[in-house]
């Protein structure tokens, strides 16, 4: 694609970056077949082909306006669309840079201003959101059906493991997840628990960044990052073998660290070093597991459906690592159609487009349903409340489904 940049852009770090990203776009269209929000509108400007042509319009001098700044919102930054590029366009990277440049030139209506501030602040502080998602749950049965939906019914988590091991790695010390459901991470340290592996959280780490990024906090992102990588660096340098993720919204994001932070002297090399060892609890575990799936397969009487998160698949693209881990323990995946399409979680993006996010939720749902499944597994914080919202069949973390199979087999 030919591009002639604005002079404001041409030779800055945006401009280098974003013009690279739209030189190999061909305008096939191959994309549009995968977009969810292309698939419900049918507006090539809901689409990435045309998004990118706004942004491309943006970055050569055009004004952007509130339908600019509308159509780019409306993107779920699911990457679907990357994974179907035959010409390896990097889409998220120049979103990010035409939002980032669209949210300084558009003002937002006060009300949208003041949703995504509540959002970015109120998510991403554990000493706020906890107390919070608490009373929410407390007063679940009392709340309003449209925000009954966003607070997932608590669940005990069970014990955390206090043996010591010579083997170590690091867990998220997340955000939102350990307050809507903590039972996934203490799941996660048992089944490490019981590999000889010691699950370590550190305390001086936190959210991943991924909801100020989408929000466009840039700065605030960034100030996540650096805190990461500075909580996370001792361990490993002390002989910590990974950081092990099992929210795959959170290991997409952490995996951007070295994209993000590479021109900062002090943190890229590190940033490298902590993507380079950071993986999703699907790519990690199975070598652990090689072992031990004769000794855990048992009769396995539920139906089970899984939803492949789209920071799984596309985002970090592991595709097919949990559904085969299933197959050796055992189980038999049911097949679900168009598995590659987003639920319309997204993070924030479900507040933030409501009425779109059902109906993605709504077609996911019938999908997954369609083989009459009496569990349905999936590997996101975000993925599994938006879903169990819609459904009376149980959604659960693919590790919580494994920790009941291990403690089974053991006892």
């Amino acid at each position: 694609m030919e591009t002639h940049l604005a002079d404001w852009l041409a030779g800055s770090a945006d401009g280098i970056e974003a013009e690279s990203i739209l030189r190999k776009c061909v305008h096939c269209g191959f994309c549009t077949a995968t977009c969810p929000t292309y698939q419900l509108l049918g507006d090539e400007l809901d689409g990435p082909r045309g998004r990118i042509y706004l942004i491309k319009q943006v970055l050569e001098g055009r004004e952007p306006g509130a339908s600019t700044q509308a159509h780019l919102d409306r993107c779920l930054s699911c990457r679907s669309c990357e994974t179907t590029c035959p010409s390896g366009v990097e889409y998220a990277h120049l979103l990010d840079i035409g939002r980032r440049i669209v949210e300084r030139r558009v003002a937002r209506p006060l009300a949208q201003r003041l949703l995504r501030v509540a959002l970015r602040e109120a998510l991403t502080r554990r000493w706020l959101f906890d107390p919070a998602m608490r009373i929410g749950q407390w007063l679940r049965p009392l709340l309003p059906a449209a925000l009954r939906d966003k607070i997932p019914v608590r669940r005990p988590a069970g014990t955390w493991p206090r043996r010591r091991h010579a083997r170590k790695v690091l867990l998220l010390n997340g955000c939102t997840q350990p307050a809507m459901m903590p039972g996934i991470d203490a799941a996660t340290a048992r089944v490490l628990d019981r590999l000889g592996v010691q699950a370590v959280v550190e305390r001086r780490s936190g959210c991943c960044g991924a909801i100020r990024h989408h929000l466009d906090d840039t700065e605030g992102a960034l100030a996540q990052a650096r805190r990461n990588v500075d909580a996370w660096w001792p361990h490993l340098v002390d002989g910590a073998e990974a950081i092990v993720i099992n929210a795959s919204g959170c290991g997409a994001m952490v995996k951007e660290y070295a994209h993000l932070l590479r021109d900062e002297p002090g943190y890229a090399a590190r940033a490298q070093r902590v993507v380079a060892l950071t993986r999703d609890l699907a790519e990690w575990l199975p070598a652990q597991l090689a072992g031990s799936v004769d000794a855990l397969r048992a009769q396995i009487g539920a139906r089970i459906a899984f939803h492949p998160p789209c920071t799984l698949q596309h985002g970090q693209r592991v595709r097919g690592a949990v559904e085969r881990l299933l197959a050796d323990l055992g189980v038999a995946i049911l097949p679900v159609a168009d598995a590659h399409l987003c639920c319309g979680s997204a993070g924030t993006w479900s507040l933030l487009q409501p009425q779109l996010s059902l109906q993605l939720r709504e077609r996911k749902l019938a999908a997954l349903h369609a083989g009459g499944p009496t569990l349905i597994l999936s590997a996101n914080i975000g993925c599994l409340a938006h879903l169990q919202a819609g459904t009376g069949t149980p959604v659960r973390h693919w590790v919580e489904w494994l920790d009941q199979a291990m403690a089974a087999a053991s006892g």
